[in-house]
């Protein structure tokens, strides 16, 4: 168990440094190639820090523990937007453009209904697997539609540069050890959580969930503290996407997972109400003359109020499930 404590120290240390090289060679690259850091932040950020979570979710399909993976993927969906969120727009308010208020963030409401369909019989099955990744090629291809024609309304402020080499190398060295230290933070938490006899279910919406979701919670944090903080709404939004479509997928391509209506209905409900939430906040604070629309510390006291409030509910109903 001490042990167990020393990795999850050394592994957040580790992250926050690696976030920094990740964020920095991410922002570079972007400007050097002539894409939005909005966009940046939607795909690469976006797979590199979800990266941890689809590791988890696939090695826990292996493992016959689907609903680790199921946990997993809805509880980091609510730790990105209520944590992660929360605490990047406490340090820095975020300027939304019109794609991702207009575009984006109303797909990924369509995505979560999509996900509330195909598991309403409470099965995760191939069918529904495959249903999901078919939605995350169109998604893909709607990134590639907006690489080919930016909107000119999304694009931030020039962002400093380095020579692309050391982008380059920052970028991967920094992509190699947010995802090493992600999974030493999650085997030591989860190690920790079985010591105390906590349930599957409860380690994937808590200990793995807050694990995976590190890396957008410490490249958000770097980003707003370095005033890149449109980075951090692209790539929680990303990453709730691939979240969705990926993590949540693999279970079902390796079993037909049996679920439980009762808790499949509160976690992705959360996870709906968060992001119907978010939208609305930004819509409500869409400014038309500037076709941007600014989130403040008042709208990041929201998030975090509603992390809180899901993990009491959470630990409320667990015992009861």
């Amino acid at each position: 168990m001490v042990l167990d404590f020393v990795v999850i120290v050394v592994g957040l240390l580790a992250l926050v440094w690696s976030a920094d090289q990740f964020v920095e060679g991410a922002a570079a690259i972007a400007g050097s190639v002539g894409m939005p850091p909005l966009l940046i932040g939607m795909t690469i950020v976006s797979v590199g820090t979800s990266a941890p979570e689809i590791l988890v979710s696939l090695m826990a399909a292996i493992a016959g523990s689907g609903e680790l993976a199921v946990g997993n993927a809805l509880g980091s969906n609510i730790a990105n937007i209520g944590l992660v969120l929360g605490i990047t727009l406490l340090i820095s308010p975020i300027l939304v453009g019109r794609t991702t208020a207009f575009i984006d963030l109303p797909i990924l409401i369509g995505v979560i209904i999509l996900c509330g369909v195909s598991l309403a019989d409470a099965v995760l099955s191939i069918v529904d697997a495959s249903l999901l990744m078919g939605a995350l090629v169109l998604y893909l291809l709607r990134i590639g539609s907006h690489l080919r024609r930016p909107d000119p309304n999304d694009t931030p402020p020039e962002l400093p540069t380095m020579p692309l080499a050391r982008a380059l190398g920052a970028f991967l060295i920094g992509l190699i050890i947010l995802i090493a230290s992600s999974r030493a933070l999650v085997w030591a938490s989860v190690n920790v959580a079985q010591g105390f006899g906590v349930s599957e279910l409860l380690i994937g919406l808590t200990i793995v969930a807050f694990g995976t979701s590190l890396p957008e919670l410490a490249a958000s944090v770097v980003s707003a503290l370095r005033g890149h903080a449109d980075i951090a709404i692209g790539a929680v939004v990303g990453s709730n996407m691939f979240n969705l479509l990926i993590v949540l997928a693999l279970p079902g391509f390796f079993e037909t997972l049996q679920l439980s209506i009762h808790d499949i209905q509160r976690d992705l409900g959360a996870v709906m109400i968060s992001t119907v939430i978010l939208t609305l906040l930004i819509w409500i604070g869409w400014r038309g003359a500037d076709n941007k629309a600014r989130l403040g510390r008042s709208a990041g006291g929201v998030f975090l109020a509603l992390y809180v409030f899901y993990y009491l509910w959470l630990f409320h109903d667990i015992p009861q499930a």
